[in-house]
């Protein structure tokens, strides 16, 4: 499947030059650039959408600076969690736009495959040109965790990049059986300290039933950012280090320690709040109950600490095997 994903992105781009993929030699094609202070350790991160498609297009266009700037906005919002563990990486990419999510028509056909074919060539050229054999964090939220799900899918069934990889925080999108059964390299995070795993969760009220992203008769898998459990294992609100809500230039307006417990809903997968009011986070985007918005914002506190809890583990572990 990816090969031809690959292959309809070349045919695209040559039936439409104009919507050719970026130079990613360039760091002007790059949103983040070796950003952040972590000196060991890089992040590649993929921007969820921010383009609307208010002009009827359903791929966001490179030399739109207004939209490009929300992007950068967007990451900006998420930088705080990884800036201290990572030097970041960030491309910029034409995106599917918000319409294509809404009439449920992302995961397939020209729009998807605009989209990844220029994550693709970020990526390759990422290790190919920056990387350097340096242990890495793959990360993105909506859109930029279906993004680093495909990279996942296609990249990483080679041992020594999976090797590489500390965690890959694919939240805001679903992983199914079919994809743990197609791509049986794949490896879903257990407890806290795990590496090479996936770090998933899609949050949602205890009556919501059906999503954008996890439809209703859909499971997805995904382990709780508080007690990192994958069961249906109540954590206490207790154990919430803070929620923060950040602003487009990543300041925290708000911070609400312990703002929610949650548990894992055994029959969709979902991250089920406990302590919400859905009328208080309200969207003109999704349906009262359903958080999608505030993924990484209700649990901020503790997505940073985990990052560099899972960080040390990776250092650790390779330290233990170069000691063997």
């Amino acid at each position: 499947m990816m090969r031809k994903l690959i292959f309809a992105a070349v045919f695209l781009c040559l039936v439409f030059p104009c919507s050719a993929s970026p130079d990613y030699s360039s760091p002007d094609t790059w949103a983040y650039y070796a950003e952040g202070n972590g000196g060991e350790t890089d992040l590649f991160i993929i921007a969820p959408t921010v383009d609307m498609g208010a002009d009827g297009n359903m791929n966001m266009s490179l030399s739109d600076e207004k939209t490009k700037g929300n992007l950068v906005g967007a990451l900006n919002m998420e930088r705080g969690i990884f800036e201290d563990s990572t030097v970041m990486y960030s491309p910029f990419y034409r995106q599917m736009t918000f319409p294509v999510y809404a009439e449920r028509i992302s995961e397939e056909g020209e729009h998807l495959d605009i989209a990844y074919g220029d994550i693709r060539e970020a990526f390759i050229y990422y290790l190919e040109n920056i990387n350097d054999g340096r242990p890495f964090i793959l990360a993105g939220f909506s859109q930029g965790g279906q993004m680093t799900l495909m990279l996942l899918k296609e990249f990483f069934d080679e041992e020594e990049l999976a090797d590489q990889l500390i965690a890959a925080y694919v939240i805001g999108w679903r992983i199914t059986d079919e994809d743990l059964e197609e791509y049986p390299h794949l490896k879903l995070a257990e407890r806290e300290d795990d590496t090479g795993v996936i770090v998933s969760f899609n949050t949602e009220d205890v009556f919501v039933n059906d999503s954008i992203i996890v439809p209703e008769g859909v499971k997805t898998y995904g382990i709780n950012p508080l007690n990192w459990k994958t069961d249906s294992t109540v954590a206490d609100k207790s154990l919430n280090e803070g929620g923060c809500f950040t602003d487009y230039s990543g300041a925290i307006i708000s911070e609400i320690p312990n703002l929610t417990g949650a548990y894992i809903d055994e029959e969709r997968g979902t991250l089920k709040t406990l302590d919400i009011e859905p009328s208080d986070y309200s969207s003109s985007l999704f349906p009262d109950g359903v958080y999608h918005l505030y993924d990484y914002q209700f649990f901020f506190r503790n997505l940073q600490s985990n990052v560099s809890v899972r960080t040390e583990a990776w250092f650790m572990n390779c330290s233990l095997q170069e000691t063997a």
